[in-house]
């Protein structure tokens, strides 16, 4: 079993160990910064937010909600509906087996949530108690990468992540020990990569709107238009769920805090952070303004979905019609790189359609605070770094072949200028 021994990390990112460490703590705490000062009546980003309670970042009520979350969506992953299907080929050769089937999974929840509101459920508890909540995910994000890096001591040398095999506890905490980290045949990762995350961004987006509707009557057009956008995205993520197998996220990234804390908290309580500001902070949306917004966000998902599908074709198969004809570079590892098409605009398209959607969903906010455009600054960086990551593998993978892209295709996401 040597020869599949993954290699001691020799290229740390995020600052080694040190940045890592900054970055357990930051990352909570820019979240919890975000929420009470969108909560606030200013909404300002310079301004100092309260100081958050013990009860409010250790609710108990709101630690089983969570719980409960995660176990409806856990317990509805498991259900034998939807196809079965490999991911990658291994390190030791070996493929694990997924069950594909979150778009069904959406689909019940949303049946579920109907059935209660339709029985008096008051959705909108989720707005007043999104704090306590939010401090539940952190905790159980907590609690989870914990129990994932203990779990990963005990794992075989096949099994780490190129990534998080350092040697140091805490960068391989954050950057995730084990690369698959599985409970008999539940994958751990793969399951927090879209379900309970990305449905929580959609629930939470609801309740903003029902929230917004008890407090004026009616959800304005603006609130529509980010639970619709928001919505797509994720409908859409989920739908496509078997193209996140060729992730980096699953390919090659570990299961450790910044996956965790991502997955279970980052992404339904920032993202959903629009939606947030308008039930405080309502804005009067015209027509004609809504209709540019609404074109904007069509203009990027195309692109989005347009460049993924391309990617995922080829990668199934390089002979399909729809990309059989497109330009390519042939590569010592017997793979051939895409050269034309939405890979031949810029070196990530689908990283420009994200972009362009995240600032459509800002607009519906209006331009007096800078607090719901943090969605778009933030991802803005995050898509250049993860960019950057790309870069770096595909280079060490491919060699000759992947210089020979970057030559045939100067632009990395904005076409003329980066």
């Amino acid at each position: 079993m040597d020869r599949y021994r993954v290699p001691r990390t020799k290229e740390m990112e995020f600052g080694g160990a040190l940045g890592t460490a900054a970055l357990t703590l930051l990352l909570p705490g820019a979240m919890w910064y975000l929420l009470t000062a969108c909560g606030t009546k200013e909404a300002s980003v310079l301004q100092v937010p309260p100081v958050p309670t013990p009860r409010t970042l250790a609710n108990p009520q709101a630690l089983l909600l969570v719980l409960a979350w995660l176990g409806l969506q856990a317990a509805l992953h498991m259900l034998p509906m939807g196809k079965v299907t490999e991911g990658i080929i291994l390190r030791d050769k070996t493929r694990l087996q997924y069950r594909v089937n979150a778009f069904q999974v959406l689909g019940l929840t949303a049946l579920g949530v109907g059935a209660g509101l339709a029985a008096g459920l008051r959705l909108s508890f989720i707005h007043d108690h999104l704090l306590e909540l939010a401090g539940a995910a952190t905790l159980v994000s907590f609690g989870l990468s914990l129990l994932l890096y203990l779990k990963a001591l005990l794992a075989s040398e096949a099994a780490l992540a190129p990534g998080g095999n350092s040697g140091n506890p805490i960068y391989d905490f954050f950057m995730g020990h084990e690369l698959n980290p599985r409970v008999g045949s539940f994958d751990l990762k793969y399951f927090c990569e879209l379900r309970p995350g990305l449905i929580g961004w959609a629930l939470v987006n609801l309740a903003m709107l029902l929230k917004e509707t008890e407090l004026r009557g009616s959800p304005s057009l603006a609130m529509v238009l980010v639970n619709a956008f928001q919505l797509l995205y994720v409908v859409d993520a989920l739908w496509n769920e078997e193209a996140v197998l060729t992730t980096m996220d699953i390919v090659h990234d570990g299961f450790g805090f910044m996956l965790v804390f991502g997955d279970l908290a980052w992404v339904p309580f920032t993202y959903s952070l629009q939606a947030y500001f308008l039930v405080g902070h309502p804005q009067h949306l015209g027509l004609p303004a809504a209709v540019a917004i609404l074109l904007l966000n069509g203009l990027g998902y195309y692109i989005f979905r347009s460049a993924n599908s391309q990617k995922n074709t080829f990668r199934r198969n390089p002979n399909d019609p729809r990309v059989a004809g497109l330009k390519t570079i042939p590569t010592a590892t017997g793979r051939r790189l895409l050269a034309s098409g939405w890979w031949g605009f810029v070196r990530h398209p689908n990283y420009l359609g994200d972009i362009i959607m995240a600032l459509a969903w800002s607009l519906p906010c209006g331009l007096t605070h800078v607090l719901p455009y943090f969605y778009v600054i933030y991802f803005t960086m995050l898509l250049i770094h993860r960019e950057a990551r790309d870069e770096r593998q595909c280079l060490r993978k491919y060699g000759l072949a992947w210089e020979e892209y970057c030559r045939q295709v100067p632009y990395r996401i904005f076409p003329y200028l980066y």
